[in-house]
Formats: structure tokens, sequence, C-alpha cells
């Protein structure tokens, strides 16, 4: 048995000081490119708390005191507290909905005298603490409904009061939940379904205009319509591993298809979609009634996957053009490629390219880069800060970023694995996922690659409420893993 007065060495001990410095040269590297996309020709000192670059020196060195105490911490704090901070958060959340200051649209800071806060940056690890203790209790089993649908509403409850305050980027970061559930035994064919939800989106959505070659029907309608049938035999094939029913259906949906595109073609052209719905309608059936012959109800899963496809690809053009916002469905629009708007929504994203591309393979240098210098590029130290690495730093410091984040990424994996109770592996494992989809989403969105929702770049977006969020993500988690090896009394 661990004694008490040996667990503070131990724990100190067993401290990941390898992450800890990962973060500090990301801290480092976050600062420089700060300072690039905030300092002005002419600017005399770059460490004054009167420009942004002097500031983030502040946030930084706050940053690191609070990464400090949370070390100090007894970990079992974080397990015991999990629900109560989760609970504080979510009364932040909700009284920040009805805040009176609204900045650049969203009501999601509160301002108290000269400081900002954003309490959805802090939401994130209360969110993380309160899934990892919810789904580390000995009965759960995230394959029962009732076990999932308690985690899900963990996690759409603080969601839902962040779009409540239209902040609908930071929102969409809750999603990155999912990995998490699938390493925990969630069904990947959710996953799956999720994927496809996004093919049948873009694909429908970007081609919805295009015909196909001498004929009245749309490439996009026709495309979607096809995986739609590939899916749903491929599924019968590997969820009810039916191998000849799967390709009997595949022949039937495929050859169908083929027949009315080469009738259309050669003899009479019409919209062939209408013969694909009917084949799919027909494969939806034949589906239901194997459920009600063979009382295997993954037939019946699959026939509800090939509905709810069918649905959410009539819905997402009603969805585009009528429930998002319009600022929202433009960048969408330039972001498939229906639209330019190089002065309008296109513009951010224009200029950040041009100032990444301007920067070479080796950049233009430390506080040399003219896209930046001259402001061309808006929320140039915020959300799209990483341009001014691609212009000051090239691609060989963009690159050197990228590593540096997935070195992060892979070491909190294997922190994660290590971990030997559910709870610090949950939680690690949502702090991953969080960290990934910022990184994945901002750095995409930067080069044109992703929609642009508005979200920080860990360690790099100026700010204290980001980097407090993220500090605290990352070395509660480093805490917990400094006592893996304890043995409790």
């Amino acid at each position: 048995m661990a004694q008490a007065k040996d667990k503070h060495p131990s724990v100190l001990r067993s401290i990941d000081y390898f992450t800890i410095i990962v973060y500090i040269l990301l801290l480092a590297m976050g600062w420089m490119s700060v300072c690039g996309a905030s300092y002005t020709y002419g600017d005399s000192d770059i460490f004054s708390l009167s420009t942004r670059s002097g500031m983030q020196i502040i946030w930084i060195g706050t940053s690191l005191i609070l990464g400090l105490v949370l070390l100090l911490l007894d970990d079992r704090a974080y397990d015991m507290f999990a629900y109560i901070i989760y609970i504080i958060l979510l009364l932040l959340l909700f009284a920040t909905i009805f805040n009176p200051h609204t900045i650049k649209g969203s009501r999601s800071w509160l301002v108290l005298g000269p400081l900002r806060l954003q309490p959805a940056e802090f939401a994130k690890f209360a969110t993380s603490l309160a899934l990892a203790k919810a789904m580390s209790i000995y009965e759960f089993d995230i394959s029962k409904w009732k076990h999932f649908g308690i985690a899900l509403a963990i996690i759409f409850i603080p969601m839902t009061f962040i779009v409540l305050q239209r902040e609908t980027g930071s929102a969409l970061v809750y999603l990155s939940f999912f990995l998490m559930f699938y390493r925990e035994g969630m069904p990947g064919s959710i996953l799956f379904t999720a994927v496809a939800a996004v093919l049948y989106f873009v694909i429908g959505i970007r081609y919805a205009d295009t015909p196909l070659p001498d004929m009245p029907a749309s490439v996009g309608k026709f495309t979607v319509l096809m995986l739609i049938q590939l899916f749903s035999c491929c599924m019968v094939w590997i969820y009810c591993r039916e191998r000849q029913e799967a390709l009997k259906l595949l022949l039937f949906t495929m050859g169908g298809s083929l027949i009315a595109f080469v009738f259309s073609y050669y003899v009479i052209p019409f919209d062939i979609t209408w013969v694909q719905i009917v084949l799919t309608v027909v494969l939806i059936g034949y589906l239901l009634w194997q459920a009600l012959g063979t009382r295997l109800r993954n037939y019946m899963w699959i026939a509800v996957f090939a509905l709810g496809s069918i649905l959410f690809f009539n819905l997402a053009d009603y969805g585009l053009n009528h429930v998002l916002q319009p600022h929202q469905r433009t960048r969408i629009n330039v972001l498939l490629g229906l639209e330019e708007d190089l002065k309008g929504a296109g513009y951010n994203v224009h200029q950040s390219e041009i100032a990444i591309g301007s920067g070479g393979l080796r950049g233009k240098g430390f506080l040399n880069g003219t896209q930046t210098k001259l402001k061309y590029v808006p929320e140039q130290d915020t959300d799209f800060i990483f341009c001014t690495v691609g212009e000051e730093e090239g691609f060989m410091g963009s690159a050197g970023v990228l590593l540096l984040f997935l070195t992060l990424i892979l070491r909190l994996i294997y922190l994660a694995e290590r971990q030997p109770y559910a709870f610090g592996r949950i939680y690690g494992y949502c702090v991953l996922s969080i960290f990934l989809f910022h990184v994945f989403i901002n750095v995409g969105m930067v080069l044109g690659l992703t929609p642009v929702i508005g979200i920080p770049l860990p360690f790099f977006s100026y700010g204290g409420s980001s980097l407090w969020g993220f500090t605290l993500l990352l070395f509660i988690f480093l805490r917990i893993d400094a006592s893996r090896n304890l043995v409790r009394t």
C-alpha cells in the first residue's frame, strides 16, 4: 500500500514531462504567431501590454500557473466533483444566453470590466469530466440505448446552450466526442452513418444542378441513390453475413440502374432517378420482409438506414436553404464551389490562401509577412492564425507545427491507453478528440478544405479563454495520468 508521505514524490516522478515539453513548444510558437499576426510596422515594443503580443504573454504566464496548480491538486477531486463542475458550467452557459453584450454577433462572452471570458471554452473540460464520470460506472454499457442516451444528453445540453448563444462553431466541437464513443464500444455503424450523411450532403448539394450526359437527370441525385443502394447491400454482407443475398441485391439495384441509364442514353431520355427511387423502395421493402421472416434485427436496421438516407438527402437541400442562416449558407456554397464571392464569404479564405502561398518553402521570416502586416486577412491572430505560420515560416514551418500537433495527439492516445481505470481513459480520449477536431477544422478552413466555423487553433490563437480552456483539458489529464501507478489506501 502506498503511504501518504510517498504520494507526492511518486506523482512528480510520474508526470509526463514529454507532453509538457510539447505544450511549451506550442505555446512558444503560438506566441510568435500572435506577435507576427498583430505586429504593425513601426511598433517599438512587442512586449508592451498595449499590444496583443504583450497580452498573450500574460495569458501564457497565467496558463502555466494554472497548469502547475492542476498538477498539485488531488486527482480524485476531478472524479469526485465532475458533476458539480459540469452543472456550474451549464448554469454559466445558460446565463450567457441572456448576456446583453454582443460581440461579432455572438452572445457567448461574459464581460467583467476589462476581462472577457467565454464559458463555452471551459465547458469542454467540464463536459469531458462529466462524460468520464458517467461512463466509468460499473454498470455502464454504451451498446444499451438507455446508457448511450445519457451520454448523448451530457453532450447535447451544453451544445444547445451554445447554439442559443449564436456560437455554432463552438457547439460543433462537441461532435468530436463521438470519436471517444467509438473507442468505448459504440457500434461502427453509427460512425459510418455519420460519414455517409456527409457524403450525401456534399455530393447531393454540389452536383444537384449538374445533369448527366444527354439526359434530364441530376448527377447529384443519381450518385447519392447509387451510394444508398451500394451501402445497404454491403451492410447486408457485413452485418447479416449473407454474401449471396448481398450480391443478389447488388445485382438487382445496380443492374436496374444500368439498364435505365442505357435506355435513357440511347433510346428515350428521361429522369432515371425515378427508377432508382423505385429500386431503393423495393430494396427497403425486401429488407423489412427479410427482417420479419428471419427475425434478424440487422435487416430492419439496414432498412431504416436506407429509408433514413433517402429522407436525409431530400431534407438536406431544404435545411441548407431554409434552416441555416444566410452567412452559414454562403460559407457552405463557397466551400462546395457553388459560389466564389471573393469579396464576401470567401474573402477570408482567399486571403489566407494567398498569405500561405506567399510564404513559399522557408517563409518570409519572423515579423516579415506582408499579407498579415497589411491586415489583409481578417481574424488573422485568432481563427486564421495559421496563415501567419504559413507566410512567415513557410511550408517547412507549417509542416513542423502540424508534426508537433500530431506528436501531441499520438502521445495523448498513448497516455489514454495506459490508464488503469475507465475514468482516466475516457477523459483522455475526450481531450484528444477535442484537440484533433480543433486542429483539423481550423487548419482545414484556413486552407479552404473545411467550412469556416470560427474555432481557435489550440495554443496559437490569441485570447485567454481558449488558452485556459485547452490548458485545463490537458493538465487535468496529465494529473490523472500521473496517479496511474498509485495504490489507493
